[in-house]
């Protein structure tokens, strides 16, 4: 055998030797970092949370504080709370070496669907996020035949047309600072309710556009210097605006 030979095969078992060691190593460290208490979770943290409390959120992932932070399965923590329809999304972090940090993005409820006497709580695209007996504190939309309404999915209504415009008038309706305590969609022309009796009437479309160019806003506020709380503002097309002090 030749010295060249030798010397091959030397390096060979060195490569081997020393991949072993590095193996050894690597596996030693996974060890120590699965099994030591330094690395055992003792906070959980909440972010951004506005539906649900701290405490809710926690309870709803089922972080168990002394686990190893390293065994915690970041992705069944994540599909456990996206399952509840608040949650648009989430984030689990690891905060070495004993945190956990659970960052969410929380869906708001923008109107109420009233419908054989349920309150269906959708957001602003019409996903369907619970549901209720007692009336809530945000706009309440009547009239609409309603086909499905699951939580977690889109609201299924046969005036599906009617909700999106709907929707879409809630959206320039907050964008103004103003709010509607209910929408009557029964007809063509809508009925938005400020007060019990003071109404604006006019398509979604009409509606929206007086929204954005702040012709409503404008309307209202010299109904509020004279004191008008009663009444209707009918609402047309190319800035077309009348009051009439009857209430129908």
């Amino acid at each position: 055998m030749t010295d060249k030979l030798r010397k091959k095969k030397k390096r060979k078992k060195k490569n081997y030797l020393l991949r072993l060691l590095v193996i050894i190593a690597v596996g030693a460290g996974l060890y120590f970092l699965m099994t030591s208490e330094w690395f055992d979770i003792d906070s959980v943290k909440v972010e951004n949370n506005n539906y649900y409390t701290v405490e809710q959120v926690k309870d709803k992932a089922g972080i168990q504080v002394g686990k190893n932070i390293f065994s915690l399965k970041k992705s069944g923590i994540k599909d456990k709370l996206l399952k509840d329809p608040y949650f648009k999304n989430v984030k689990i972090k690891r905060k070495l070496p004993s945190t956990v940090v659970i960052d969410v993005t929380e869906r708001s409820e923008k109107a109420a669907v009233l419908y054989n006497g349920t309150y269906i709580i959708i957001d602003s695209d019409g996903l369907v996020l619970r549901k209720a007996k007692t009336e809530p504190k945000i706009t309440v939309i009547e009239g609409l035949t309603v086909k499905k309404a699951k939580e977690g999915k889109p609201l299924e209504a046969e005036e599906n047309s009617i909700l999106t415009d709907t929707l879409s008038m809630l959206a320039s309706m907050e964008d103004s600072d103003l709010f509607f305590k209910k929408i009557n969609t029964s007809s063509v022309i809508i009925k938005a309710h400020i007060y019990d009796e003071l109404v604006c009437e006019g398509t979604p479309e009409n509606l929206k556009e007086s929204l954005k160019n702040g012709k409503l806003e404008t309307t209202l506020y010299e109904m509020y210097s004279k004191g008008i709380k009663r009444g209707t503002i009918k609402i047309g097309s190319d800035n077309y605006c009348s009051f009439d002090p009857n209430v129908e």
